[in-house]
């Protein structure tokens, strides 16, 4: 199995409990406030490696301690960091305001992720890969000029369309799948249905539009066919994590040769798995963990 490139942001997630998230101009009380690892790439990538693949990090990263945290994370999750770029400025941040349903608010700086440049991902050397996955926390330059890299090797390009752009800011023609959740969606298609703006989406490149529902599972979309595909029903502790989660484990099964079918079903358990626990690192499962789930869950 050939291994699977993340090419994406890191950054450190600041994350602060409230029993609900505040309006504009409001302030609340919250509590529980911790500090630890995130950034969509760096999450999908250890969702990826914590599943049995083999993965490579590029991402930029600066030189501070929160970048020298990020290079030991690597290393313990077992994610080749060879490829990542450090600068004189600081390492990306995420202010995250979790609710007391578990659902949030995220506000992100992405720091040293603006660094990286189109000719670092060139360097890197990923036309090894089977699957490429990336996101837009970095430039969507870099996001679609590593597309146009992996495509011309013959790999599976996913596109996390995070934060949410509008289709003319992206070059869509080297993306395979594209995953937005609900509200990127919205972003991207305007106020057409799923199905209707999906199709629209499809004629820009990508042969299939996977939209995440959230506890409602995903819808998929191809030029022939729409289909829903469920998610087990859990009690959401966190949902931060669950998209990255989702896209590491569809990286995965699609890797190992699964139709995108059962690929999304599996994305949806991982996704499902890690909103029953806090934060994200922690609640992104392993495979054992996962297909014990799975094994245990009436959809299977």
């Amino acid at each position: 199995m050939k291994p699977i490139a993340v090419v994406g942001s890191y950054n450190v997630g600041l994350t602060i409990r409230t029993g609900r998230i505040p309006g504009r101009g409001e302030t609340v009380l919250g509590e529980g406030y911790t500090e630890g690892p995130g950034g969509k790439g760096s999450n999908q990538a250890i969702a990826a490696a914590r599943l049995g693949a083999r993965v490579k990090f590029v991402g930029c990263v600066g030189k501070d301690r929160y970048g020298d945290e990020a290079l030991k994370l690597w290393e313990s999750e077992k994610v080749s960091a060879e490829s990542v770029k450090r600068v004189q400025h600081h390492t990306g941040l995420a202010f995250i305001v979790v609710d007391g349903a578990g659902l949030n608010s995220i506000t992100v700086d992405p720091g040293a992720n603006s660094m990286l440049e189109p000719e670092d991902v060139a360097a890197a050397g990923i036309g090894g890969c089977g699957v490429l996955v990336t996101q837009l926390e970095i430039r969507p330059g870099t996001a679609c000029s590593a597309a146009r890299l992996a495509r011309e090797a013959a790999a599976t390009v996913i596109l996390n369309p995070a934060p949410g752009r509008t289709a003319e800011e992206l070059d869509l023609s080297c993306v395979d799948i594209l995953t937005p959740n609900e509200t990127e969606f919205a972003v991207l298609s305007g106020p057409a249905g799923v199905d209707e703006g999906a199709r629209s989406l499809l004629k820009r490149g990508p042969r299939a539009v996977v939209v995440t529902l959230g506890e409602k599972g995903a819808r998929v979309i191809t030029a022939s066919d729409a289909f829903s595909v469920p998610a087990p029903r859990v009690r959401t502790v966190d949902e931060t994590g669950a998209g990255d989660a989702f896209n590491g484990a569809l990286a995965v099964a699609l890797s190992e040769g699964e139709p995108l079918s059962a690929a999304v079903r599996f994305a949806n358990y991982a996704g499902a798995l890690t909103v029953t626990k806090p934060e994200v690192i922690p609640a992104l499962p392993t495979r054992r963990e996962l297909d014990e789930f799975r094994r245990n869950d009436v959809l299977e």
